[in-house]
């Protein structure tokens, strides 16, 4: 059953050279209980689409929506007010860097113990004892002294437990993790990742990862959204997306992941060419002018989608039965 209901977003931001077209017209959803990956590279609309959906952008962001329903409820007709009550109640949020996220004024304390006050009416002291309780829960050692303690006093991994522990502190239906591995060292990258595995079994709670990163995912999501240019390109469930990938883009991300069971002389193979501009994006696919199986109509038509069973929809033209049959790593026959 769905929990989020996510149809025809555009997110365009009004600035001073132009409108940046961030987000444009995707629909999708996340079940109850479910853990998703939203996948691509830097500027291809994973956070502003999260941040669209929450209500968190700026007064020059424009948010238009065909539709976006949570738990039931018609979020695109809410006022600020009405969102306000949903942000960190039923919706978490765990932000990209805490160091900037964390006010570094106030203790960890008064951070933990705020939404505890505001949203479940808890006194001082209950919510004090909530929040060792939540210290203790993302494995943070001596929680007493640490709830005293200062932002700048913790190492990044710690600040990104405190994140944690702040987004789940009102058992939230949906926590969205944006880039929370970030910065963070191999270790401590596996440890959070865990973290959050446990909380999703433990709580059921839904859980969409932000991420550039497919290989951080490839273990924890049940499904990935792949975005790019604003757009979806392609969805399914982790074993279509890793196994079964039909859009070049996906591949291009696939090709850039270290392989250790290969030749250790292998090179990785990058996606060649520079984002699009979405001052002025281009009027088919976002990925034609880098895709090595470009046609004609690529340039001029964004591909409707292709539905492949169970899930996995493509938007590629190359999907079409009169198409030159294309398989990962190159081109097979017309």
């Amino acid at each position: 059953m769905a929990l989020l209901e996510v149809s025809g977003l555009r997110t365009t931001f009004h600035i001073g050279v132009g409108t940046v077209q961030a987000v444009r017209g995707i629909s999708f959803h996340v079940d109850k209980g479910e853990f998703i990956g939203i996948v691509g590279e830097s500027g291809s609309g994973k956070s502003v689409t999260m941040l669209s959906v929450m209500g968190l952008l700026p007064q020059y962001a424009e948010v238009k929506a065909d539709s976006i329903r949570f738990d039931g409820r018609e979020l695109s007709q809410m006022s600020p007010r009405e969102l306000r009550s949903l942000h960190g109640k039923e919706i978490g949020m765990i932000f990209q860097d805490p160091m900037t996220s964390l006010n570094p004024l106030f203790t960890v304390e008064n951070q933990m113990v705020e939404p505890l006050r505001i949203h479940l009416g808890m006194s001082r002291e209950r919510a004090r004892l909530r929040a060792l309780e939540l210290l203790h829960q993302v494995e943070i050692p001596n929680p007493e002294q640490r709830l005293r303690q200062y932002p700048h006093e913790f190492s990044g991994g710690m600040r990104q437990r405190v994140m944690i522990a702040i987004a789940i502190a009102c058992s939230p239906k949906m926590v969205i993790a944006d880039e929370p591995t970030t910065a963070l060292d191999v270790t401590i990258q596996a440890q959070i990742l865990e973290l959050l595995e446990n909380l999703k079994r433990e709580m059921n709670t839904s859980v969409v990862m932000i991420t550039h990163d497919l290989g951080v995912i490839a273990s924890m999501c049940s499904r990935i959204l792949v975005m790019y240019g604003g757009v979806i390109c392609e969805e399914g469930s982790v074993r279509d997306i890793f196994y079964r990938a039909r859009h070049p883009y996906t591949w291009g991300l696939l090709n850039s992941i270290p392989r250790i069971h290969h030749d250790s002389h292998e090179k990785l193979v990058p996606i060649r060419g520079t984002p699009p501009d979405m001052l002025k994006p281009p009027e088919g696919c976002p990925f034609a002018p880098r895709c090595q199986y470009c046609m004609p109509v690529c340039r001029r038509y964004m591909a409707p989608p292709t539905d492949l069973g169970d899930g996995h929809l493509v938007h590629c033209h190359l999907m079409h039965p009169k198409a030159p049959k294309v398989e990962r790593g190159g081109l097979q026959h017309d």
